[in-house]
């Protein structure tokens, strides 16, 4: 009856997959009673005591449960440019955080750490070898000490399970506990993901290639773990992830930032957390367009823990000058400064003015910094900063900041010009009814600056023209556009180089009626322009004909 049994379980068939598997018995695991350790003390903490640990609110509490025993923060590995300014940001941002512990990915993680696999009916059934189940067995019920003796003397063996058993195991429920296992491994101690490099590195294959093709299965429990696992690895070990491996996973990473009503939002900006401290996957993740993505997202309002995950990312991108020099053509500043004026929680707010600090302290190229500077009053942070400097924070140091970015900004004010305050205008994207847009002075004056780094101010509100949904921005680049032609000799020429023309015709239609009527006026002013063109050269011909005619 035994054999029929174990037979019958054999037969049962994974419809997810289409493979033959048992359907393992899962039994709740005993609790083990151990004391909690909480974080280490004294020179520990005080070592980790900087910009990034303060950006957590200091108000959340640490969770025992979800730290493990090693609760301690990983000594920092800085990039150049982190440690040239004096930054240590924690290796496994997620320690410490409440909001971590009780994110989905985690509340699944506990729930899928209280059940068993029943391994033996996996063996019986030929799914995997003698030595595979005789390891997992030993494993699954080590702990402390003896787990740590198991590794030390089978590194090999544990590898080569593990990846075995993703390998061979379709039932998603047994891939849950198989990841939790591994990333529980690695958490203990980040050396750890040395096995599975030096195993790799034996059998001439990549460490990377069996945990990135499970981001292609469909359970977002199961890519999202795996997920974790690879910023740990990437992360931690001596040798970086690259090429294809790192376009791949940042690509897949950007790409959930952007699903829609994602539930694993939260695990997917831990990982990127983790993964832009350093330098090299931050150039990476710019060129796989992930800036822009970034801003995209934040600009959803997406809930605060969101927003100061996303906004870390952007804060650890802007330690690299040359990367912090090309954040303002991403529209980061005008998007932050709504995050930082709708903000309740005090730990949005400090990472917010932390970035708009780097943005300007950091900065190597001071026509940058003065450029960022113009974008923050444009979108009114010195506005929000007043409001700020009324309020009491429990951390001196983000009122240094807001200090700091105060003063800053009313030092650039004073040397602010008309064309420089429109110029961030136009960059930012914001187009309003300010005075400079119907000065007559200014357009004279300053036409021709349009016309400057081969068009830039021009395409850009061409381009507003073409993809901006706001009636009021549409309305004001119609203007814009008529007043440029009106005041520059050859700004219908240039228009229509530009493909301006057409796109103003085609706002004639527009269903807002302010845009239907600059639309028209600027129309207008390019017919008209023409018709002056015209009249002068038919009143020089006329002047001619009598000459002729004596001749």
């Amino acid at each position: 009856m035994m054999f029929l049994q174990v037979v019958s379980n054999c037969m049962e068939t994974d419809s997810s997959a289409g493979d033959e598997e048992p359907e393992p018995e899962r039994q709740p695991k005993p609790k083990k009673n151990k004391s909690k350790k909480g974080l280490s003390s004294g020179a520990t903490r005080d070592a980790h005591k900087d910009l990034s640990s303060r950006l957590d609110s200091k108000s959340e509490p640490h969770d025992s449960n979800f730290l493990g025993d090693n609760a301690d923060y990983n000594e920092p590995k800085m990039s150049g440019d982190d440690a040239k300014f004096g930054v240590s940001i924690p290796e496994d941002l997620e320690k410490g955080d409440l909001m971590a512990a009780t994110s989905l990915l985690q509340q699944k993680a506990n729930d899928v750490r209280a059940q068993r696999v029943n391994w033996q009916s996996y063996l019986q059934c030929q799914m995997i070898s003698q030595e595979d189940f005789n390891f997992i067995v030993a494993f699954d019920g080590a702990s402390g000490k003896a787990k740590e003796a198991l590794l030390e003397e089978q590194k090999n063996q544990c590898a080569k399970t593990f990846l075995n058993l993703m390998g061979h195991v379709s039932k998603d429920q047994t891939i849950y506990y198989i990841l939790v296992l591994i990333d529980d491994m690695l958490l203990e101690d980040k050396s750890r993901v040395e096995i599975f490099k030096e195993y790799a590195k034996k059998r001439k294959e990549s460490v990377w290639a069996p945990f990135l093709n499970m981001l292609n299965r469909q359970d977002g429990f199961i890519t999202n773990m795996t997920s974790r696992i690879l910023a740990k690895m990437a992360c931690w070990s001596k040798e970086l992830m690259d090429g294809s491996d790192l376009h791949f996973y940042l690509t897949w990473l950007k790409d959930q930032l952007k699903l829609p009503e994602n539930e694993y939002m939260q695990s997917v900006g831990r990982c990127l957390q983790m993964m832009l401290r350093i330098d090299e996957y931050r150039f990476a993740f710019v060129a796989v367009d992930g800036v822009s993505t970034l801003v995209s997202v934040l600009a959803l309002r997406h809930n605060f823990q969101i927003q100061y995950q996303l906004t870390f990312c952007i804060w650890v991108l802007t330690f690299n000058p040359s990367l912090a020099e090309k954040m303002n053509k991403f529209n980061v500043i005008p998007i932050l400064a709504d995050i930082l004026s709708d903000s309740v929680k005090e730990k949005v707010t400090r990472i917010v003015v932390a970035v708009f600090r780097n943005l300007i302290e950091k900065q190597e190229d001071d026509q940058i910094c003065k450029e960022n500077c113009i974008a923050m009053v444009q979108s009114k942070v010195l506005k929000h900063l007043e409001i700020l400097q009324q309020r009491k924070f429990e951390d001196e140091d983000i009122t240094a900041d807001i200090t700091f970015l105060y003063d800053r900004l009313q030092e650039s004010i004073v040397d602010l010009s008309c064309f420089d305050e429109y110029s961030s205008e136009i960059k930012s994207g914001r187009l309003e009814w300010s005075p400079v847009h119907k000065s007559e002075r200014f357009w004279r004056e300053n036409a021709i600056r349009l016309t400057d780094k081969n068009y830039e101010l021009l395409k850009i509100v061409i381009h507003l023209l073409e993809t901006n949904k706001d009636p009021l921005v549409l309305s004001v680049a119609c203007y814009d556009i008529g007043e440029f032609v009106r005041h520059y000799p050859r700004g219908k020429t240039v228009i229509e180089q530009l493909g301006g023309k057409q796109v103003v015709m085609a706002l004639l239609a527009h269903q807002d009626s302010n845009v239907r009527y600059e639309a028209l006026l600027c129309v207008q002013k390019l017919m008209v322009h023409n018709w002056e063109y015209l009249g002068k050269q038919l009143e020089k011909d006329t002047n001619k004909m009598p000459a002729k005619a004596a001749a």
